[in-house]
Order: structure tokens, then C-alpha cells, then sequence
């Protein structure tokens, strides 16, 4: 068997086990490591760089709607956690403790950052004393640690890199407010930089955030047909400002309790986004997210070597001035074709190829990661033409990834529809729901589906409860999910 051939198959196809797929494509294309610490991982340098494009884009994003970033501790003392009740129930199950340090036991417990409300609301209420003071529009990125039982690298680790964003408002309108831009914020970033079509929507009670009096999410379709919650937004009233006596002096000078919010993605959107356009080649890129956004490979036998190089690197210099993320890929000891499956599997969008001919010709050869498109340019045109195929390929993998949702994205009337549908074929279903806990839990139990959202847009509105057969309140997006 060829080498090219060989270098293929270590990829285990998508249709015969996903979870293997994902994890030898991550592991192929070297984003990342396992740690010895259970549950937790390395970030390659490809790895990181995607997370660091992301935290470029979102950063500009969040600046220009006036937050600003700070850095809080990540130990947060236990009595922080007994404040909000709510709160604590919801992540103590997964809080790791330090209990004692410099060989001493601590007078207090310290828990490791599952989430920094806690942390966030004592500084506010020292910062916070009139309505001059407010709004308070802060982000910070950090590590979380969350004691995960089950984890799998990007989506679920124990610890894992995110951004949350914490703000205070006078009203809760304001407040709502800006939960709402958040939520429109992710779901631009997410749809135009990354590819990921998503469902905008409210979380029913079981599904918010421990604390929150509203959680709004988007929620994104994966290629084996389960859900992920890729971004999420909260408004939480007042409950914070209670527990943390975060108080101002109103204008019509008046004490009141403020208005909070907080907002976060997290690295969990790199698994998304290899889960929504991987192949069985591995891993396809979003142009815009990607370390490499074109390979440049020269071809020809050694007696032209040295030419196509040099008109390959004053290329490469074009294209990198021109802010096109570039690499060259000149090496002799492997063969042009061997290359081509390497940077497929490791999710370059475009290939450029350079022979002989091509010089003669003073064109060049661009490949489409997505569609295999073979495109013969004008180099006096590279750039452009560089650009405009990255835009393709961005909209290419966009409708890829929505088709796909909109083929196992179901309606369903009743809970035995939902189990034949979910036998027959996993994904999104469409259904009506009474606002009952107990019809809730048990489209869960019998069918390991969870309500997702309820969509602010759905396809249709439903009128009977899928469980119960009453009127439904809400029309919900339920699906199996990581």
C-alpha cells in the first residue's frame, strides 16, 4: 500500500464509530495532547493558534461595544459560594477544593474557578456606589476548572479556557438588554467566522445557568447528528446583587440593588467546529479561524527546482504581505502527493500548486480543501483571486453545515414520534411543550434528549404538549447532546 494511501486510512471513516473519528483527526493533525492530569489536555501550537484567532475576533468585537478585559483571582473562597444557593447546588458536584497549602490546612476552603459570579459580585460591591459608577462592562478571559466525570478533549475537559463577560445596570432593562447583544454577538461570530449555523433561544428552567433568571443560547448541530450549546448569555436580575450587596445610589437618590449579567463561549467551540465540517480526510478549517489559510507546494523535477522556489517564495511574499496566513511546503524527501493528503488532513482550506509549466504559462493552480475546485489563475492576480477563493470556501462550508441541519432537523407531535424519529435518525426535533417539569424529565428518560431551547424563530408553532397532549406553552428544539 502507498504511503498516500496509508496516511488516510489512520483515520477511522465517520459513519463506522464518530467518537473515534474525532479523536484520531485531533490527534492526526496535532492540536493537542493528553495530560497526565485525567480529563485535562495540551494545547498544540495549531491548537492554540485557532483559540487565539478566536480570542482576536471576539476581543475585537467585544471592544467595540464598549467592554473592557480584567483578570480576577481563580481561587474563590467558600462563603462566596454559600451566598446564592441556587448557585452553588448547580456546580458543587463538580468544585475541586484546595484545602491546605504552604504544608498548613487553610482556615478556609478554597474552590478553583468554576465560573467567577461569586468572585466578580464581592469586587463589585466595593466598586459600585452611584449610578455614575454604572455601567460596569467587564470581561476577562481565563481558565475554568469543572470536575467533569465524562470528557472529551475540546468539548468537555476538566479544565478548559473561556471568556466570561460580567456587567451591572442600573435596570433591568438595560440589563436585558445587553444579554440580548451578547447572544447576537455569538451568534454573528459563530455563523460568519466559523461556519457554524446555530438556533438562537431561551433555556427552560431545568436548562439555565445555576442562578440565573433568564439564560438565552445558540445551539449547534454536530455531524452525528448531536447538539452542542455553543454560546451562552444570561440575565441575572438582581439575585447576585442581593447575595453580594452590590447596591447604588440611584438618581433620584435612592439605594438600589443593580442589574447583572454575564456571557461566555469557550474552547468548546473548537470541537464544534471540527465535529460540524470534518471528513473522513479530517479535519476542514474555516478560512478565517485557521493557523494555515493556504499551503503553497512547488512541483517539478530537480532540474527546475530551484526556479519554482524562487517564484514560489516572491508568491509567498505577496500573499503574506497581503495578510493571507501562508506557508511553503519545499521539502524533497516526500512526494507531492503524499503533501496534498497531509494538508488535507490537517484542514488547510486552499492548496496552491507551482510547476514548471505554470512559470511559463505565470499562472498557478488553487485547490478548494472543501470541494477538491481546481481553479487555474493569473499570478499577476494571486492575491485576489487567493482571497476570493477563501470567501468561497467560507460560504461553501456555511451551506454545508445548514443543509446538513436542515436534513435531520425534524417536527414531531408526539413522544412515540420522537423515539421512531430518533431510532431512525439522530438530530433536531421540533416539538410542543406544556412548561412541565415532569413532560420535560421524561422525554429525557425515555428518549435521552434534552430540551436545547425554546427557538425565538421555530419553524412552526406547536399546540400540544408532546408528553401530556395539553396545550403547549412553548415550542422546543429537543436533541441528544455532548
Amino acid at each position: 500500500m502507498s504511503k498516500e494511501k496509508q496516511f488516510v486510512t489512520e483515520i477511522t471513516p465517520q459513519q463506522e464509530d464518530f467518537s473515534r473519528w474525532y479523536i484520531d483527526v485531533i490527534k492526526k493533525a496535532d492540536l493537542m495532547d493528553y495530560s497526565p492530569v485525567r480529563g485535562c489536555i495540551v494545547f498544540k501550537p495549531d491548537g492554540f493558534e485557532i483559540w487565539e484567532h478566536m480570542q482576536e475576533e471576539l476581543n475585537r468585537r467585544f471592544k467595540e461595544t464598549g467592554h473592557r478585559n480584567a483578570y480576577f483571582p481563580m481561587f474563590i473562597p467558600e462563603s462566596f459560594f454559600q451566598k446564592e444557593k441556587e448557585h452553588v447546588e448547580g456546580f458543587n458536584p463538580e468544585l475541586p477544593w484546595v484545602t491546605e497549602a504552604g504544608g498548613e490546612k487553610l482556615e478556609e476552603r478554597l474552590a478553583i474557578r468554576p465560573t467567577s459570579e461569586t468572585m466578580i459580585g464581592h469586587m463589585y460591591s466595593k466598586w459600585i456606589q452611584s449610578y455614575r459608577d454604572l455601567p460596569v462592562l467587564i470581561n476577562q478571559w481565563a481558565n475554568v476548572v469543572r470536575w467533569e466525570k465524562r470528557t472529551l478533549p475540546f468539548l468537555r475537559t476538566s479544565e478548559f479556557l473561556w471568556q466570561e463577560g460580567h456587567t451591572a445596570h442600573e435596570t433591568e432593562e438595560e440589563a436585558r438588554q445587553e444579554t440580548m447583544q451578547m447572544l447576537e454577538i455569538y451568534r454573528e461570530f459563530v455563523e460568519n467566522y466559523l461556519a457554524i449555523p446555530v438556533i438562537m433561544g431561551a433555556k427552560t428552567p431545568s436548562e439555565r445557568f445555576a442562578g440565573a433568571v433568564d439564560t438565552y443560547s445558540i445551539e449547534a448541530m454536530m455531524k452525528d447528528g448531536r447538539a452542542v450549546q455553543a454560546g451562552t448569555s444570561h440575565y441575572l436580575g438582581t439575585k447576585f446583587a442581593v447575595a453580594f450587596d452590590i447596591k447604588y445610589l440611584s438618581r433620584e437618590n435612592n439605594l438600589e440593588y443593580v442589574h447583572t449579567t454575564s456571557w461566555g463561549v469557550s474552547t468548546r467551540l473548537i470541537g464544534s467546529m471540527i465535529m460540524v465540517h470534518g471528513d473522513d480526510r479530517g479535519l476542514v478549517l474555516p478560512p478565517k479561524v485557521a493557523p494555515t489559510q493556504v499551503i503553497m507546494v512547488p512541483i517539478g523535477p530537480p532540474k527546475t527546482r530551484e526556479q519554482v522556489i524562487g517564484r514560489t517564495d516572491e508568491l509567498f511574499q505577496e500573499l503574506k504581505k497581503a495578510g493571507v496566513r501562508v506557508r511553503v511546503d519545499d521539502r524533497s524527501d516526500v512526494s507531492p502527493g503524499w503533501k496534498f493528503n497531509e494538508y488535507e488532513m490537517r484542514g488547510v482550506p486552499l492548496r496552491l500548486e507551482l510547476g514548471p509549466r505554470d512559470m511559463e504559462n505565470g499562472v498557478a493552480v488553487l485547490v478548494s480543501r472543501i470541494t477538491g475546485e481546481k481553479r487555474i489563475v493569473q499570478q499577476d492576480n494571486l492575491v485576489a483571486e487567493v482571497k476570493g477563493m477563501l470567501e468561497d470556501i467560507h460560504q461553501e462550508m456555511f451551506n454545508r453545515a445548514k443543509q446538513f441541519r436542515e436534513d435531520h432537523f425534524k417536527s414531531v407531535d408526539t413522544l412515540d414520534e420522537l423515539k421512531a424519529s430518533m431510532e431512525e435518525q439522530r438530530g433536531f426535533y421540533l416539538a410542543g411543550w406544556c412548561g412541565s417539569a415532569a413532560c420535560e424529565s421524561q422525554v429525557k428518560e425515555e428518549t435521552g434528549a434534552t430540551s436545547r431551547n425554546i427557538p425565538f424563530e421555530p419553524q412552526e408553532q406547536k399546540t400540544t404538549c408532546l408528553c401530556c397532549g395539553e396545550k403547549a406553552e412553548h415550542t422546543v428544539v429537543f436533541a441528544r447532546a455532548y
